[in-house]
């Protein structure tokens, strides 16, 4: 399973974050450095409304949600890339994710200490990503030297290593992150096989107080916290191609405990319609290359994960690997088609079920029903 690591400066928000996305209190959050060393890891059920629906049509009561795994690693500081503050543990941490929330701290608040000494997002996400690029500096520069005598053999494979290596490094040394070079699919499959931190996607989580998130979230920018999220906005379009949610972790926490109606309740009562950690998961799973198809009848509902751009016999396989060894063929509907037409019976009626065959891409939001024999 594809893991999703959160990631940022110490005392932020990680690890409320990391409670309020899992439903637990396995990550403790306290107002002092480093006070996670191990990482902690859940599973998150991904929101998708389109689950309701598709329940209803089938008049089902059983609904199970995608999930991913989320990894609370414990908070980065200058020199992290040196081992400062524990820092090369904390980096092999990174290493072993998918891709990375970064949460960023826009409020303020006398009494939660920041590591600085003062707040400032953007100089908070460039101390993270620099000591990202530090430390792929330098494993480059120990697989350069391994490389270089198997190249000078005339391996082909070592060169072509070597040769995107020489791509990386000065575009690293530059500042810029891995993930930004413009590479062919080649070349970018070879720098995957180098594991660079800062070539792993990421999204950023601004991180705002309870009273402030409401008005953010309706694309308000006023006042210090919005100037410093339109900042984070702003920075990460231009420089890292990256999107910023805005999330308050103080809310998540206080939604931990309530039942789905509860926090609907909570959420209305502040102005909000959804929480911002529900938008924060979604944005993750489709980070990580993920989408998703559905089966649904009268035993149950259920979202299926697959990667972007599998193939429906591939998608068959996710449920069992009987379903992809005797793929045949796939019925398949639209979402959209189903919950307008309301039945499988009216969709069949209308043209909208198709039969499709083995290279059929599924798209995100199929609903499908397999044809296999094994």
């Amino acid at each position: 399973m594809l893991r999703a690591g959160i990631v940022g400066l110490p005392n932020v928000g990680k690890s409320t974050l990391f409670n309020a996305v899992t439903r637990t209190r396995k990550a403790q959050a306290a107002n002092y450095p480093f006070c996670t060393i191990d990482p902690n890891v859940g599973m998150v059920t991904v929101p998708d409304a389109r689950l309701a629906v598709l329940a209803q049509i089938s008049s089902t009561r059983k609904v199970i949600p995608a999930s991913i795994e989320m990894v609370d690693i414990a908070g980065l500081v200058r020199g992290a890339s040196q081992g400062e503050g524990l820092g090369n543990q904390f980096l092999a941490h990174i290493r072993e994710v998918d891709a990375m929330v970064q949460v960023v701290r826009c409020f303020e608040d006398a009494d939660i200490h920041h590591v600085s000494g003062k707040v400032d997002p953007l100089r908070d996400i460039e101390v993270i990503l620099t000591e990202l690029i530090l430390a792929d500096l330098a494993s480059l520069g120990k697989q350069r030297d391994r490389l270089a005598k198997t190249a000078r053999a005339g391996d082909p494979q070592a060169r072509a290593e070597l040769a995107v290596i020489d791509k990386l490094t000065p575009h690293l040394n530059a500042g810029q992150p891995a993930l930004t070079l413009e590479l062919s699919a080649e070349e970018r499959h070879t720098a995957r096989g180098f594991f660079l931190l800062s070539g792993k996607p990421t999204i950023f989580a601004c991180n705002v107080k309870e009273d402030e998130l409401a008005a953010l979230s309706a694309g308000g920018r006023d006042g210090v916290t919005g100037g410093r999220v339109r900042q984070v906005e702003d920075y990460c379009a231009a420089h890292l191609g990256a999107a910023a949610v805005i999330i308050s972790a103080q809310i998540e926490a206080e939604l931990t405990d309530l039942t789905p109606a509860e926090q609907a309740e909570f959420l209305r009562d502040l102005g909000v319609e959804e929480s911002g950690v529900g938008k924060l998961i979604r944005a993750v799973y489709h980070l990580l290359g993920l989408r998703t198809y559905f089966t649904t009848g009268e035993k149950e509902t259920r979202a299926w994960t697959i990667h972007a751009g599998d193939r429906a016999p591939a998608a068959a396989g996710v449920i069992h690997s009987d379903f992809e060894r005797g793929f045949i063929a796939a019925e398949c509907m639209a979402y959209d088609d189903l919950r307008a037409l309301g039945s499988e019976a009216k969709c069949r009626e209308a043209g909208k079920l198709r039969i499709e065959g083995k290279d059929y891409v599924v798209q995100d939001g199929d609903v499908l029903e397999f044809r296999f024999n094994v």
